[in-house]
């Protein structure tokens, strides 16, 4: 029997853009995506959030960030878009877990190993939030990787002949069965079997 996490407390730190974020109803929302930073901390995928990528004004982020200790920071509120996953953003609520991942060279082809832990505590609060976004959002359904979603290969940074996956978060190291035996979400890969009408766009 899974052990309940430490209460949620989430700290709200909202994007200087936030409010140039397309918005939508919270009954949009039927998918959560896990993805890891790549970046070395907090502070770092805090400045790459704040990072203007679009005519907008706009720029790439989750909806909230969980750090090594368990911290659980929210940078876009829940009836904004984020940008953190191609294709399935306005259905979807990002949550970043602070790790290296590939950092710095992500797609070299020499450097795709994904070997940093996470931490017990870190799991923890990802449940925790987990369990409440399932409570505030009757619509939520799914739950996938950033992997499952974006399968794109790309050239190596470093060996434009060889191709390696342009995301891999949040990767090997990521307990996926822990996690799912703490909530109801539905775990979504394109080779599930599920109809095309149950399964995310």
């Amino acid at each position: 029997m899974p052990v309940d996490p430490a209460p949620l407390r989430v700290i709200a730190q909202p994007l200087p853009y936030q409010q140039r974020l397309q918005q939508r109803l919270l009954a949009q929302i039927d998918l959560v995506v896990i993805h890891c930073t790549e970046l070395p901390d907090l502070a770092t995928a805090r400045e790459y959030g704040e990072r203007v990528r679009y005519d907008s004004g706009t720029g790439n982020s989750g909806h909230y960030y969980i750090d090594r200790d368990g911290s659980v920071l929210q940078y876009v509120d829940l009836d904004r878009v984020a940008h953190h996953v191609r294709g399935h953003n306005p259905r979807a609520v990002g949550i970043e877990l602070v790790n290296t991942g590939r950092w710095p060279d992500w797609l070299a082809a020499g450097h795709q190993r994904m070997d940093e832990p996470y931490p017990d505590v870190q799991i923890d609060a990802l449940i925790a939030l987990l369990r409440h976004l399932q409570d505030a959002v009757p619509s939520l359904r799914w739950i996938a990787g950033h992997e499952d979603l974006d399968t794109e290969q790309v050239p190596a940074s470093d060996d434009p002949e060889v191709t390696v996956s342009r995301k891999l978060d949040p990767g090997p190291r990521f307990p996926w069965p822990r996690v799912q035996d703490a909530i109801t979400l539905r775990r979504w890969l394109p080779e599930s079997p599920a109809s095309c009408s149950d399964r995310p766009l």
